[in-house]
């Protein structure tokens, strides 16, 4: 079973290159010269809002669209100048895109059986490699069975047995749970890690799930605009965001109007300093986790004045509703056992130990 990728320099073989590719719709620029790269067997989620330009990159990866400029190698190889065929890329969509008239087992079968003869295998390989793909996605037992007699998850699992079944060289995942209830979704997440850990192949993942990219992605590559934003371990985008876009989108924030100097955010009633991007001197905004908001309802404790709307939730945190005198709303995070101290209509001090900075020339 291969490990994860590290972001060390050197470890892990580079196996995807892609090189300031542009591609244009009309005056729109889809994507506006992206670069990055993946080590071979390594799984990587393109995360980003919806036009950032995610899924034009997976359709140039999968032959789909041609980009105008830039270039892409897999293993040294010009991955543009190969044909779909070529490219030897396996591809699953959020919608299955099943055969409905074919078996389960055939669906799988479908991408050996059509090759050319030369390449083709025979039955009994194309049999047990069905039977051996069954069993990895965890549906032994349905092969007979069509897809309408299936569930949603279960034809997610065929869909990804038949986009492995002819060994490719790049796996490509277009919101694949995004059709699915959030129970399966969360079910098939931890699974996947574990099938693309077993086939070793190198896997791009698009997504706009901040907790999908997470929890599946050895890196994540951070979209908005046609551009990367950053790239990294998914633990390195929140705690060293390049930019306060990065730091929004990926997770809830706080935000409070403030003053810059010398890295320092200058808060109503406290101050924090700044971490990640810094910002210019002046006025702008500080953005703070839920998690790491404070709350005080102590004599004298230093932070913005907010009156408590609400206590909710259960287990081990407790999500507190506060409002300022201007109605903005902050969300905090609280351990159960300090939640007690809290109630609807109280009025505490808010604040936060460090902030990301965003100044107004960034808005």
């Amino acid at each position: 079973m291969k490990t994860r990728a590290t972001d060390e320099p050197g470890v892990g073989t580079m196996a995807l290159k892609i090189d300031a590719i542009v591609k244009r719709f009309g005056p729109y620029a889809a994507l506006a010269g992206v670069s990055l790269e993946a080590r071979d067997g390594e799984f990587l989620a393109l995360l980003g809002p919806s036009g950032s330009g995610k899924t034009t990159l997976l359709r140039v990866l999968a032959g789909l669209d041609r980009p105008d400029a830039g270039t892409v190698a897999l293993a040294g190889e010009d991955f543009l100048a190969l044909s779909m065929r070529e490219r030897g890329v396996g591809m699953v969509f959020q919608h299955y895109a099943l055969f409905r008239h074919m078996s389960v087992e055939a669906n799988i079968a479908f991408g050996l059986s059509v090759r050319p003869a030369a390449s083709r295998p025979s039955r009994a390989q194309i049999a047990a490699r069905v039977e051996e793909l069954l069993a990895l996605v965890r549906i032994e037992g349905l092969g007979r069975r069509y897809p309408a007699q299936l569930s949603g998850g279960q034809r997610q699992r065929v869909a990804l047995a038949r986009a492995l079944a002819p060994r490719p060289r790049l796996l490509l995942l277009d919101e694949p749970f995004g059709a699915l209830d959030t129970k399966v979704r969360k079910q098939l997440r931890a699974e996947l890690r574990l099938i693309h850990d077993a086939a070793g192949v190198t896997t791009i993942l698009v997504t706009h799930d901040q907790e999908e990219a997470a929890s599946l992605a050895d890196r994540i590559a951070l979209m908005n605009g046609g551009r990367i934003e950053q790239i990294g371990a998914p633990d390195a985008l929140d705690e060293a965001p390049a930019s306060s876009f990065v730091f929004e989108f990926m997770g809830d924030c706080n935000f409070v109007d403030c003053e810059f100097r010398a890295g320092i955010a200058y808060c109503p009633g406290f101050e924090a300093p700044c971490f990640g991007p810094q910002a210019a001197p002046g006025p702008g905004t500080a953005l703070f986790r839920p998690s790491e908001t404070r709350l005080s309802a102590e004599p004298g404790a230093l932070g913005a004045p907010v009156t408590i709307a609400a206590v909710r939730g259960r287990g081990p945190t407790r999500e507190i509703d506060c409002l300022d005198a201007k109605a903005q709303r902050y969300k905090a995070l609280v351990a159960e056992g300090s939640a007690d101290r809290f109630r609807p209509g109280q009025a505490v001090r808010l604040s936060a130990p460090r902030v990301v900075a965003r100044s107004r020339s960034s808005i």
